[in-house]
C-alpha cells in the first residue's frame, strides 16, 4: 500500500512533467505500484487542481474498447477499463463541428474518436442499466486527445491510472438532446454504430460501438458500478460529463494534419479539427 507522502509525490511529479512537457520514468519502475494505490495518486491530483482553481466537470473512462488491449501493458497486457476526473481546463465544445487546436506541450499525442454522455440527473446507487440510461440528457461525439508522459507509451496499466488515465483534452461535437424513446434502446442502438476516422483524405482507422464494453452504455454503466468500490470519489453526479472510451486504437498526430469522422448507424454528425 502506497504511503499517502508518496501518493502525494508522484502526483507533483506528474503534474510538473504536464506543465513542463517532459517525460518521466513511469511510477511502476520505482518500485510496486497496485491499481488501488494509482487511484490514490488521482485522488492526489484531484484535490491539488481543485485547490488551484480548476472545476471538475466529469470523468474519463479508458480502455474501455477490448480489441486494443493487447497492444498497452509491458509485464503484462491491460484487460479492464481505468477513469480519471475530468476538469474544465481540458474540455473545448467545437463550433459546427470543427475546430482547430494547439498540440503545443502535448507529449506524444494520439487522437481517438468517442462518444460522450451528459447526465441530467444523478444516477440511484443500484440504478438499472435502463435506469441509468434514462439518467443521459444528451450524448455527443467528440476526439479526446490523450497524452503520455512516459517513454514510447510504454507504462503499466497503474501507471497509465495515475498519469490523468492518459487524458489530454476533449474536444466535443453538437450536443445530441436525447427522448425518452430513444433512451430506451439506445444501447442496441449504439453498439450497431460504426465509425471511421480519416487523416486528411486517406482513412486511418474504423469500429463500431460494440466494440467499447459491447456498447458506450454499458462502458458508463461499468464506471457507475465501480465507483460504488471507491469511497474515496464521489459517485456520479447530476451535470457531468463522461467519456466512453475510443471507438478505435488511438493516432498519433501532429501541427499540420487535419482529422475527420463520420458515423453510421447513429445521427450524430462527426468531427473536422485542424492541429497546429
Amino acid at each position: 500500500m502506497l504511503m499517502s507522502t508518496q501518493a502525494s509525490r508522484y502526483a507533483h511529479q506528474l503534474l510538473e512533467a504536464r506543465a513542463l512537457a517532459q517525460l518521466m520514468p513511469p511510477l511502476s519502475a520505482n518500485g510496486p505500484l497496485s491499481i488501488a494505490d494509482s487511484y490514490d495518486v488521482a485522488r492526489c491530483i484531484a484535490d491539488i487542481r481543485t485547490a488551484q482553481g480548476e472545476t471538475m466537470v466529469g470523468r474519463k473512462i479508458g480502455f474501455t474498447n477490448r480489441k486494443i488491449w493487447s497492444k498497452y501493458g509491458v509485464s503484462e497486457p491491460i484487460r479492464n477499463p481505468i477513469w480519471t476526473p475530468v476538469f474544465d481546463e481540458t474540455v473545448r465544445f467545437s463550433v459546427d463541428n470543427r475546430g482547430l487546436q494547439s498540440l503545443t506541450g502535448a507529449m506524444q499525442p494520439r487522437i481517438g474518436p468517442e462518444l460522450v454522455f451528459k447526465l441530467g440527473c444523478t444516477p440511484a446507487p443500484d440504478a438499472s442499466i435502463q435506469e441509468l440510461s434514462d439518467c443521459i440528457e444528451w450524448m455527443a461525439h467528440a476526439f479526446e486527445i490523450v497524452t503520455c508522459p512516459y517513454p514510447d507509451w510504454k507504462f503499466e496499466m497503474a501507471d497509465s491510472i495515475a498519469a490523468f488515465g492518459l487524458h489530454g483534452l476533449l474536444i466535443v461535437g453538437e450536443p445530441k438532446m436525447l427522448s425518452a424513446a430513444s433512451r430506451r434502446n439506445l444501447g442496441e442502438v449504439l453498439a450497431h454504430a460504426s465509425l471511421s476516422l480519416s487523416c486528411g483524405d486517406e482513412l486511418r482507422s474504423a469500429g463500431f460501438g460494440h466494440d467499447v464494453l459491447g456498447s458506450p452504455l454499458h462502458a458508463l454503466w461499468h464506471l457507475h458500478q465501480l465507483l460504488k468500490e471507491q469511497n474515496q470519489f464521489q459517485p456520479l453526479q447530476e451535470g457531468e460529463i463522461i467519456t466512453t472510451g475510443t471507438w478505435t486504437d488511438v493516432c498519433p498526430i501532429k501541427a499540420g494534419e487535419t482529422w475527420t469522422s463520420a458515423f453510421s448507424g447513429v445521427s450524430l454528425p462527426g468531427l473536422t479539427v485542424s492541429f497546429v
